[in-house]
């Protein structure tokens, strides 16, 4: 069975092709440009890269320069479109709408329309992938794996803010999170580093990319995360504020006659990173930057590393102390500065990183634990697999394990969320799941 992954953005289309019979990534890829000058596609399949150059107007056009490619007598993954038995699409938010993932019928797609004031940059995207997916794929089965659903099981405590009830109850303002999928597959395969049993096991996860959260795992699931009502709120990312005093917006509204779109703009696009440096985005430039004693530079990693060693503190705090660190997706995996600055000093909660271990890291792509030898906690860096996670969810909806009775689910309970349940992802075959021949300790 073939099924594929896709992860559609406002000008991208990420997406894998997996063979699930034989375990296997058949192809990965991404379709760049959409709707600007220079489309194109990559490829990586049995090994190579493709490339090809094409106008994309529409996603799509982006679509069927997907299935062309993948299909392609020389450099393609699969031999017939009919070997494709399902489609898992990327949904960023699915409010409280959706707890688990679901097959997308045309009442899904009417509810993720009436969500999109929630999440104004991503579901429309997400949906446009949906439509032009189903337009290329019509018979087979779609299915919606959301960022938010791993995140339903917080107690209110954690996702109510401190504001009129009535706009939680007419509005849905509350604490949703984000980056669902990257912390599920990451809180599974720590728990299996610990050898502990996933409901035994707490875990801070720090998913630290351009767009970046952190998510505090309690007895096997999250209790809390940094991200709100949108991705805006938490930690510093690329070009998002993360947490700021909400005030700014009103005085620079009355100070520098900004409009709220104006505001909106700034807080989310010109922020964060790059608003700190006024320069760079990616953390690879600040690097380089401050091995060279740029004072910017320095004080970006610095004011970054900080806000996650706050969240770091606060969140062992609130799950009882962790028995590991997580450090996960593009700076989290490869971004040894920002990783030893955010544990610095954390020696007294027994938290104690190996410099060593850490810097070494940078080069493997694979689990590995940098923390010292005499660290009370773990600390892990893991790679990511949200396609993996995505593949699994789509497969166990079809085949009808998505079900607390079978391998495929999980079952979590709490007071505000009764006979919840969510999907594990657990993979065929639990011996490798469980295996550790592809660890680095």
């Amino acid at each position: 069975m073939v099924i594929l992954t896709l992860n559609c953005g406002s000008s991208s289309l990420k997406y894998q092709v997996f063979d699930w019979d034989k375990d296997e990534v058949l192809a990965s890829g991404i379709v760049e440009r959409i709707g600007i000058e220079g489309s194109k596609i990559e490829q990586k399949v049995r090994g190579e890269e493709v490339e090809v150059k094409r106008d994309c107007p529409t996603h799509k056009e982006a679509m069927e320069l997907l299935m062309e490619t993948i299909l392609h007598p020389d450099h393609g993954a699969i031999n017939s479109v009919d070997e494709i038995k399902a489609v898992g699409h990327r949904v960023v938010h699915g409010g409280e709408k959706f707890a688990k993932s679901v097959i997308i019928n045309d009442e899904a797609m009417a509810t993720f329309r009436e969500l999109e004031a929630l999440a104004p940059l991503h579901i429309p995207a997400n949906l446009i992938g949906i439509e032009s997916a189903k337009t290329v794929l019509p018979k087979v089965p779609h299915c919606a794996i959301m960022d938010t659903a791993w995140h339903q099981t917080m107690p209110k405590k954690s996702f109510l803010y401190a504001l009129p009830y009535p706009w939680y109850t007419d509005y849905g303002v509350r604490r949703y999170g984000f980056h669902g999928t990257s912390f599920l597959y990451t809180a599974k395969r720590a728990a299996v580093l610990l050898g502990k049993d996933p409901f035994k096991t707490n875990v801070v996860i720090a998913h630290i990319g351009n767009g970046s959260s952190i998510n505090a795992v309690q007895n096997g699931i999250s209790v809390d995360t940094s991200m709100g009502l949108t991705p805006l709120e938490g930690l510093v990312m690329g070009t998002r504020a993360g947490d700021h005093d909400p005030a700014i917006a009103f005085h620079m509204m009355k100070k520098a006659g900004m409009t709220p779109t104006q505001v909106e703009n700034a807080l989310n696009k010109e922020s964060g990173v790059l608003g700190i440096s006024q320069k760079w985005v990616d953390r690879r430039d600040i690097e380089v930057a401050a091995e060279n004693g740029d004072e910017v530079a320095i004080l970006t990693q610095n004011i970054e590393a900080y806000r996650i060693k706050k969240y770091i503190g606060s969140y062992c705090a609130a799950i009882g102390g962790a028995d590991a660190i997580v450090f996960t997706a593009g700076v989290g995996e490869r971004g040894p500065v920002t990783r030893l600055l955010a544990t610095e000093g954390l020696d007294f909660m027994g938290i104690k990183v190996d410099p060593a271990k850490n810097k070494a890291s940078m080069t493997r792509n694979a689990e590995t634990c940098i923390s010292a030898d005499d660290s009370k906690t773990k600390i892990y860096v893991i790679p990511t697999n949200e396609e993996l996670v995505m593949t699994e969810d789509t497969y166990a909806l079809i085949n009808g394990t998505y079900d607390v009775h079978t391998k495929y689910t999980y079952h979590f309970q709490n007071p505000d969320y009764v006979n919840h349940e969510r999907v594990a992802a657990l993979p065929k075959d639990l011996k490798k799941w469980q295996g550790l021949d592809k660890i680095i300790l």
